[in-house]
């Protein structure tokens, strides 16, 4: 595309502005978050924000095939999670770059207190969000899957904890020999500057508490519950595409291998650790007939990426490219395994500003 990675910092959250006959698309930022603190009681985080001023880009759809594009430079304040601007990031559709147009906050049903009996306080600090167990009874009428991408190759640094690894903007960065590499994603982790809108900042798993206990953590993480730990880095695939909003339930996918971790902007992947597949990206995960593929293919890809991990190594070193918890064949890949829903339109439209010829 052609896009440079220092723009893609920039531009990774989106707003949009329903009005008149089309709709517009406005760019910008979540308010800067300067600091965290997680309390493990009703009051779950304390965020001082600031106003800052920046440059946003201006989208506005006239017709189906012509967009007209302006810059404009305002004065951005810091907004309530929810606000009446409703935001938008990308995902990945039939090999394709597509929007995701987000219409209504997030839902997490039924509780997780209801899976996970005991866990009173993960259940009142993350609102009841939870990855290890799902109804689908509970979720609203025509929800359709959401596979979340976790390039859980990437470590601890997919929290977006700075200490932890991550890079500033709340992306993971992945280390392999000499080089590092800042994994972009379409939604960075949750409390940083390039998390996405509408989604749920806390969740609880029991895979989290697994690797809280290989690295000896018993009582939870910065202040958090056991098993507590914020929405980590990710990134999204769709098997259909719509201009209508519908509810989507959501399917954790942990990728091991980071050779078919798809750019968030271009959808294509690149060979970054030795493998001894023939073709290293060829599972290049920007569509779902590639996500089945992954989960039977083994690399050595994966073992050299993750020998150091303790999410790998925690969850007992799998062989396979990624690894759906819950989800053993490719034939049950639309089996939910979160209470997690949201609601957003995913129309085929290029959701980054298009670079200058």
């Amino acid at each position: 595309m052609g896009i440079s990675r220092s723009a893609f910092l920039a531009v990774v959250i989106i707003l949009v502005i329903i009005a008149g006959i089309g709709f517009g698309l406005a760019l910008t930022r979540p308010a800067i978050v300067t600091t965290t603190v997680f309390q493990s009681g009703p009051t779950v985080t304390a965020r001082e924000t600031i106003t800052a001023r920046e440059t946003t880009t201006l989208i506005t759809t006239q017709t189906a095939t012509q967009i007209v594009t302006r810059t404009v430079v305002q004065t951005v304040t810091a907004r309530p999670e929810h606000a009446e601007m409703v935001l938008f990031s990308g995902g990945f559709y039939d090999g394709k770059v597509i929007t995701f147009i987000y219409t209504a906050p997030h839902q997490c049903v039924p509780p997780l207190i209801r899976f996970f009996p005991g866990q009173d306080a993960a259940n009142r600090v993350t609102g009841g969000c939870e990855v290890g167990a799902a109804d689908p009874s509970a979720f609203p009428p025509g929800a359709q899957p959401l596979w979340i991408l976790v390039p859980a190759f990437a470590g601890l640094s997919i929290f977006g904890v700075k200490d932890l690894g991550s890079s500033p903007e709340g992306f993971p960065v992945f280390t392999y020999g000499n080089q590092s590499y800042v994994i972009l994603t379409h939604c960075g982790a949750a409390f940083t500057p390039s998390s996405c809108a509408q989604h749920m900042p806390l969740l609880y798993s029991p895979a989290f508490d697994v690797v809280e206990r290989y690295l000896n953590i018993t009582t939870g993480f910065a202040g958090l519950p056991q098993g507590v730990l914020p929405t980590p880095a990710h990134s999204h695939i769709v098997d259909l595409d719509t201009n209508a909003s519908i509810p989507w339930y959501g399917v954790v996918v942990l990728v091991f291998d980071p050779n078919i971790f798809p750019d968030p902007l271009t959808g294509r992947c690149k060979a970054i650790v030795p493998s001894n597949l023939s073709n290293p990206t060829g599972n290049c995960l920007n569509d779902i007939e590639a996500l089945k593929r992954a989960m039977t293919t083994a690399s050595s890809s994966v073992q050299l990426a993750n020998s150091n991990n303790p999410i790998w190594l925690a969850l007992g070193k799998p062989g396979t490219q990624v690894v759906i918890p819950g989800v053993t064949s490719p034939d049950m890949i639309k089996n939910a395994n979160s209470n997690i829903v949201l609601f957003f339109s995913s129309p085929d439209l290029y959701p980054y500003p298009m670079p200058k010829k």
